[in-house]
């Protein structure tokens, strides 16, 4: 009984260990501040503390996205929408999808409210290329500023005809690869001159 016990109690503190270290990269990444911090904005206070490399709608964002030749992920929300406050939990706060996110794209947020010329030329845009163009807006952009896809709210996991995130994501970057066909199937937003 006394080397069963010994067995016993060995494992039980294997795994205890092994889930405090779990639990402490998972802290980590929490830990880790996105670049949202100081932004004067609800929607965008909101997401500091999410695992997702958010910046806000800046130069710094698209050089980043230039650098590393990747497109951009923008995210458009509400404090005041639920669907809004739905992607976030579900989506933006999985710790897979962030490092996802973080490892493909250059991710934006911006407060519907707090970009009004923005979020209109972004509306207008999606409707152009006949996207969803409701809130959230989830749009995903060239470095160079071309709006080629987007979509509302896209939920965690697959539902219906409703693409998962990831599925959405997963299409954006394989268009993002064929540069010719977003040369020809593209809107290109007058807001990223200025940013």
């Amino acid at each position: 009984m006394g080397r069963e016990f010994v067995g016993k109690t060995v494992r039980s503190i294997s795994l205890l260990v092994l889930t405090l270290a779990s639990m402490a990269a998972s802290g980590q990444a929490q830990a880790k501040p996105n670049h949202l911090g100081g932004q004067a904005s609800p929607y965008l206070k909101r997401a500091v503390s999410q695992p997702v490399d958010w910046y806000p709608w800046s130069a710094e964002a698209f050089k980043r996205a230039i650098e590393l030749d990747r497109p951009i992920l923008l995210d458009v929300g509400a404090v005041w929408c639920p669907w809004c406050s739905l992607m976030d939990r579900d989506t933006y706060t999985n710790f897979a999808t962030a490092e996802y996110i973080n490892h493909h794209f250059v991710p934006i947020k911006v407060d519907f409210d707090a970009a009004p010329d923005l979020v209109a030329q972004l509306q207008r845009a999606q409707a152009i290329l006949n996207l969803p163009a409701g809130l959230p807006l989830t749009s995903f952009i060239t470095p160079d500023g071309k709006l080629y896809f987007g979509g509302g709210y896209l939920p965690a996991e697959h539902k219906a005809h409703k693409l998962s995130f990831r599925e959405a994501a997963e299409e954006a970057l394989k268009r993002y690869a064929d540069k010719s066909k977003i040369a020809e199937e593209s809107f290109q937003l007058e807001v990223v001159q200025g940013r």
